[in-house]
Formats: C-alpha cells, sequence, structure tokens
C-alpha cells in the first residue's frame, strides 16, 4: 500500500511562475485595499472594481505555466498516493498533472452565483457586470473572500488526519484556518516546511527546508529515496 502524502501550497508554490504572491510588502494587493477586493463588502460597493481585479488574474493565468515544482509533485504519484490542499486558486497542479487538488480558497477558471454559493460553473473568460445566472443573480469569481467560510476546510482536515506525511510549500502559515492543518496530521506523521524565509523552526516533528518551491522539492525527493 502507497504511503500517502499531503501536500499543503500556499502563493510560493506559484511564485516561480510569474504569478505574484497578491500581497506585497505594504499589505496592498495589485495596489488596492484587501477589502476592496476580496471581501462581500468589497464587492457590493464597487462590483466593478472586483471583477476587473479577477479578470486580470484570470488573464495573468492564462500566460503562465508550471514550474517544475508542479511537476516534481505531479511525478511523487508514480510511487505514492498524493493528496494536495492548495490555498492557491491557480490551476497549476491541475496543469502539472497532478489528480487529487482540494482548493480551499476557490479557483479563478470558476465562476459562482451571487445568490447561490452552490452554483458553480467552469468559466475561461472575463466576467462582466450583467453576466447572470439562471436565477438572475450576478455572476461572480469562485473565491472565498475574507469574512466568508471555508467550505472545504472539513474535507481538507480529514485528509490531514490520514496523512503519513505532511508536505507545507509556500506559504507562511499565518492565514487561518488553513494555517491550522498542520495541527491534524498524527502525532508520528513527518512535516517537511519549505520555504526560502520560514515562518516556523526546524522541530522534532518539522524539517524546514529553506529553499524555493523548486528546488526544496528537489532535496525533498531525495530525502525520500
Amino acid at each position: 500500500m502507497k504511503k500517502h502524502i499531503v501536500v499543503l501550497t500556499g502563493a510560493g508554490m506559484s511564485a516561480e511562475s510569474g504569478i505574484k504572491t497578491f500581497r506585497d510588502e505594504n499589505g496592498l494587493w495589485e495596489g488596492h485595499d484587501v477589502m476592496e477586493v476580496a471581501s462581500p463588502e468589497g464587492f457590493r460597493r464597487n462590483p466593478e472594481l472586483v471583477l476587473d481585479f479577477y479578470n486580470k488574474r484570470r488573464k495573468q493565468l492564462n500566460e503562465v505555466e508550471p514550474n517544475q515544482a508542479h511537476k516534481d509533485i505531479a511525478e511523487l504519484e508514480n510511487d505514492y498516493e498524493v493528496t494536495i490542499i492548495t490555498q492557491n486558486v491557480d490551476d497549476l497542479h491541475e496543469r502539472a498533472g497532478s489528480t487529487n487538488v482540494v482548493h480551499l480558497h476557490g479557483e479563478l477558471r470558476k465562476i459562482r452565483s451571487s445568490g447561490n454559493e452552490k452554483d458553480v460553473k467552469d468559466w475561461m473568460d472575463d466576467i462582466n457586470i450583467g453576466d447572470l445566472c439562471v436565477k438572475g443573480h450576478q455572476l461572480r469569481p469562485h473565491i472565498v473572500w475574507f469574512g466568508e467560510a471555508v467550505p472545504m476546510i472539513e474535507k481538507a482536515v480529514e485528509i490531514c488526519y490520514t496523512a503519513d506525511i505532511l508536505v507545507i510549500i509556500g506559504t507562511s502559515m499565518q492565514v487561518y484556518p488553513a494555517a491550522s492543518l498542520m495541527d491534524y496530521v498524527p502525532s508520528k506523521t513527518p512535516i517537511f516546511y519549505i520555504d526560502p524565509k520560514p515562518a516556523i523552526s526546524n522541530s522534532g516533528k518539522v524539517s524546514v527546508i529553506p529553499k524555493t518551491a523548486t528546488e526544496g522539492i528537489k532535496e525533498l525527493k531525495t530525502i525520500l529515496k
């Protein structure tokens, strides 16, 4: 029976593909206050701004490709059962070949009805004011905004209970509830934390690899051999 590797990824996973990590040092997202473009209140106040923000993110996603770290994680499926829990809203894990990906914060290439969060559809184009669901509600990005529930978190917790190995890549471990997931793996499960600026330290349970995603995964694959 294959060992189960659970991989928790954040913005640093996709940075080497050219996707900006949204929030920069001054706390702005692409020059916007986060609550303007990533909250239900911001969408109610200025839906044009919010739709434009995510339309630009979607266009950027069309211009980038999975990096070597995405590909190396996909290749782990040759020898392990691999489940990815990602905070990222891009589809680079899937495009690299990973077959089991849980998106905690939604997906850029999906839309949903602003009147029904379960009415979700694939969507590759811009979303414009006046694009409505069949019941007449404005369409919005399928993104979990600040202040909204994270519907996939319970599934993610269940996955972590079954982890033989936990790998954390490119996340500050500051955004909850995702940051709490490492607390749900079995006590004997080793944890590898890959980040060039690690926010947590080596311990008896956690092995820190202070490298980028591509270099860190390369080192991890050597360790796992």
